[in-house]
């Protein structure tokens, strides 16, 4: 398949976008203040939904007389998100601007990632550090890009509810069992772990000239294992692959309980990739194009997201994590669809 950009493939697809728009029902107060949530793509990334679909989005909002603005959290790891100021620029990049799209950005954690509340946990969590905007905004349209992931199978709708609305103390909660374990036999020494470790636990061992790595410094972001160019590292699970199912999972349901009522979600099942939008590099397409996919539920909708695009090509890659894991703790939660 010929690379693209995403603006490009974004062309056939605005009126998809636009039918699944105007067939939901909103909760929204008139006049209403709406923070849609996005991701706009870390720097060096090609698979990250084009500005245009927001700008889509935004403008049928204004048109409902809403007040909408776009807004994404910062990360753990190095790179292009990892600040306020570093993220917007990111955005910029991307054409995420408030010319393009029509309406304000908003870093949601605030520009020092510390514009955060706690809300109620489950089973591993006794408060979950997410966004002060879930008390701050009079509705959310949660918009994500449904595709592969190195830790949780697939990513779209509940993994934008945690990940995306999740401080970063909060993200590293979620990831703290994640620790790299490096294959000698395929490490070329390039260094690339070291250079993107975000706490400097990757390091040029003395004694072997290999990697080595500080758990004890080690946050469990999985940047070494994703950007790793010889794929010579692998997750090491100290606990049990399914807890961070778990975790993703629990942090999502805590958001939901606060913001649901006043939510409706869209998943955009279009350049469908291996591995999410995080990762800056090649980051090949698995899957056909589908269209968008709207509902009022993430747990629903991921589940009717992964029948539609079939779970072939996401058994066929990652395939060892246990994604249905999701499903299944959901329920053991009442995290699930009340009809």
């Amino acid at each position: 398949m010929p690379s693209t950009t995403p603006a490009q493939r974004a062309d056939g697809h605005l009126a998809d976008l636009r039918k699944v728009l105007e067939s939901l029902s909103y909760p929204y107060p008139e006049g209403g203040r709406i923070a849609v949530k996005v991701h706009w793509g870390e720097r060096g990334n090609r698979s990250y939904l084009s500005p245009r679909y927001a700008r889509e989005v935004a403008a049928f909002l204004k048109e409902k007389g809403w007040r909408p603005f776009l807004f994404d959290t910062t990360v753990l790891y190095s790179g292009g998100r990892r600040t306020g100021g570093a993220s917007l620029e990111t955005a910029a990049r991307h054409g995420y601007t408030e010319e393009f799209v029509g309406c304000p950005l908003v870093i949601g954690d605030g520009m020092d990632g510390r514009d955060v509340v706690e809300l109620p946990g489950e089973r591993h969590f006794k408060t979950v550090e997410v966004t002060s905007l879930v008390n701050g905004v009079d509705g959310f349209f949660i918009f994500s890009h449904f595709k592969g992931h190195l830790a949780s199978g697939f990513g779209g709708a509940v993994k934008n509810l945690s990940m995306g609305f999740a401080s970063r103390a909060q993200k590293q909660r979620m990831h703290a069992d994640v620790h790299p374990v490096l294959d000698h036999e395929k490490c070329t020494r390039c260094g690339v772990c070291v250079d993107v470790c975000p706490t400097g636990a990757a390091h040029f061992s003395k004694e072997d000239g290999y990697p080595a790595y500080d758990l004890d410094l080690c946050i469990g972001c999985a940047q070494c294992i994703g950007l790793c160019p010889e794929a010579a590292l692998r997750i090491f699970w100290e606990l049990d692959a399914s807890v961070f199912q778990e975790r993703l999972v629990e942090t999502a349901a805590a958001v939901w309980r606060k913001i649901g009522s006043r939510s409706v979600l869209v998943n955009a099942l279009i350049h469908i990739t291996q591995d999410c939008d995080c990762w800056p590099g090649h980051n090949p397409v698995i899957a056909g194009d589908v269209g968008f996919l709207g509902g009022y539920h993430p747990v629903s909708l991921d589940r009717t997201s992964l029948e539609t695009v079939g779970e072939e090509p996401f058994l066929k890659l990652h395939g060892t994590r246990p994604w249905n894991r999701q499903f299944e703790f959901a329920r053991e939660i009442g995290f699930i669809e009340k009809h």
